[in-house]
């Protein structure tokens, strides 16, 4: 066995025996919480200052690792759940596989679901049997959710943003405060599956070493999966640090009306995966040339400016997101109409009560 190959799994085995499952994340926790860092030094004037105070951005940082925390639980219903498994991935091989497009899939995740399904069912040839005995959880159906995960917490970041609004317009100081941490909520751990489509073995089936047809002869073995989310990374020594001076101001995305009819936000993350599916192939290349092998020291600088190249990405892609959702936030009627109800009343209180 080669000496790059024995390391990689002799990290492997050691990050098993630490009780973190490595091959089965995207970036280790540093890596994630570089990513949320980055898009929080991205971020414009015009955000909201409280996010940037230093307690608040540390929460934000903490939460990337959130979702990977999940999936320490061990009972299939949370391992089948999304935050905890598939949301941390989209197979993107397996969409033509099933007969559908990739240009045409819907935002709505159930509606996916059932188209998926009944791909799969249809095109059953296209797919490699799996071991009902260990899929308790029942998650290897399915080729993952991560771009509906992305877009259902960009969501939820804009409905945030909407109710912090009106409490600062309207509300109490407790009000104000509990507001502006489930926006810092919402931004940490959406951070993470933004920050999975980042690591390009996050939207392809070749996810830990590369399977079926093999005409370039890509490494098969376990465990680089692993190793491009943290063993390298460490032992390069990447960290927020090192990416000052290439922070980019965040820029909105570009979000308008599509005449097929398609939500802007989805595709534009839809877009994001796809450009990252393309740095497959070139990954593998990389990695067979030794470009990531440990023993180099210092390591190399194409490995190195691939894991940084895909660090910024991701905190540019999360920053974007994160910029977006706040300008676009709605104006939430109903919660102000609320707030008014109860200032009136409590005024109305106030006068009844004076002699």
């Amino acid at each position: 066995m080669k000496s790059s190959c024995l390391i990689r799994r002799l990290f492997l085995f050691a990050s098993c025996l630490a009780g973190t499952p490595a091959a089965l994340h995207a970036w280790d926790y540093a890596g994630h919480r570089i990513v949320n860092e980055i898009a929080l030094r991205s971020l414009p004037a015009e955000f909201p200052a409280f996010v940037r105070e230093p307690a608040n951005a540390e929460r934000v940082a903490f939460l990337a690792g959130e979702p990977d925390r999940w999936r320490n639980a061990p009972d299939p219903i949370m391992r089948q759940s999304g935050g905890s498994w598939t949301d941390h991935f989209f197979d993107l091989e397996q969409v033509p596989a099933a007969g559908l497009d990739l240009a045409k899939l819907p935002a709505l995740r159930y509606d996916f679901i059932l188209q998926f399904a009944a791909g799969r069912a249809t095109h059953l040839e296209n797919f490699t049997p799996f071991d009902p005995a260990k899929n308790s959880d029942h998650t290897r159906e399915w080729p993952g959710f991560a771009p509906w995960a992305i877009s259902e917490y960009h969501s939820k970041l804009k409905s945030a943003f909407a109710a912090l609004k009106v409490f600062e317009e309207l509300g109490t100081p407790v009000e104000i405060a509990n507001a502006q941490a489930s926006v810092l909520y919402v931004m940490g751990v959406m951070g993470h599956y933004v920050g999975d489509c980042a690591q390009p073995l996050h939207t392809t089936i070749h996810h830990n070493g590369w399977v079926g047809a093999n005409p370039n002869g890509y490494g098969t073995q376990s465990g680089i999966h692993s190793w491009i989310d943290g063993g390298f990374i460490g032992r390069a020594g990447i960290t927020t640090a090192t990416f000052t001076s290439r922070i980019v101001p965040a820029q909105p995305l570009a979000l308008s009306a599509r005449a097929d009819g398609r939500d802007p936000f989805f595709v534009a993350v839809m877009d994001y995966l796809l450009e990252q599916n393309k740095l497959v192939e070139p990954l593998y290349a990389l990695d067979k040339a030794g470009k990531f092998r440990i023993e180099t020291a210092p390591p190399t600088p194409e490995g190195r400016a691939f894991i940084e190249g895909q660090l910024l990405k991701g905190g540019a892609m999360l920053g974007a997101i994160w910029l977006t959702a706040w300008r676009n936030a709605p104006a939430d009627t109903f919660l102000r109409g609320e707030l008014i109800k109860r200032q009136a009343a409590r005024a109305a209180a106030k006068a009844g009560a004076t002699p």
